[in-house]
């Protein structure tokens, strides 16, 4: 059964659209496409569009999007809108270290960004924007530490960057890197693997004094 659409994209500009939607995908959520000026089905909880057509909307949940910035974060907003959460409850942000890193962000168990291929400064930098952008009552990092020494490296620079109250786990990778399917293992992808490590209970790191 196919779920209904809750966000609208209402824009005539290719670029915005483009960059808004490829995140919607990216986060399996279902949207409806519209032009601006048409109708809002009512069953549409929140509109995404710019701010030279914003004024053609009406609808009382509207949010404008700048086509130069990262839409990670006004889609993040508009998912908030859709579960009704000014604030998440828990948001588990999993880290699958090595040559290049996997980074995933899972808030209130639905996956909301899958990241690959990053340096460890990259790695970190998109780690903070997050932990700023969804609010939330309560902050995990769950590093994986099939690596020790590069996991280490990064659990420190977190730790220094980070206030106390965030939460950051030493996680066991068993069973983090492979899907097991009808008899056959497959390796996972770097991201892929980062949501097993954010899903796995891990060992509570002890700050330095």
């Amino acid at each position: 059964m196919k779920v209904k659409a809750q966000i609208a994209v209402a824009t005539v500009s290719g670029r915005a659209y483009f960059k808004i939607v490829n995140k919607l995908k990216d986060m399996n959520l279902p949207f409806l496409s519209l032009v601006p000026g048409e109708p809002i089905p009512p069953w549409i909880k929140v509109v995404i569009t710019t701010e030279s057509e914003k004024q053609s909307i009406s609808h009382p949940k509207v949010l404008v999007y700048n086509s130069e910035l990262d839409p990670s974060s006004i889609v993040c907003e508009a998912l908030r809108i859709i579960m009704s959460k000014e604030i998440y409850e828990d948001l588990v942000i999993g880290v699958d270290p090595g040559k290049t890193f996997g980074v995933a962000v899972i808030a209130d168990g639905k996956t909301i960004r899958r990241e690959e291929g990053l340096s460890m400064e990259k790695a970190i930098d998109l780690i903070l924007d997050e932990l700023k952008r969804n609010p939330s009552n309560n902050q995990t990092i769950r590093i994986g530490r099939g690596l020790p020494e590069i996991a280490e490296e990064i659990a420190r620079r977190l730790e220094a960057a980070l206030p106390e109250n965030i939460l950051i786990e030493m996680v066991d990778e068993n069973g983090t890197s492979t899907l097991k399917s009808r008899g056959f293992k497959r390796k996972l992808s770097d991201a892929d693997s980062a949501i097993k490590i954010a899903s796995k209970k891990g060992e509570p790191r002890l700050r330095s004094v």
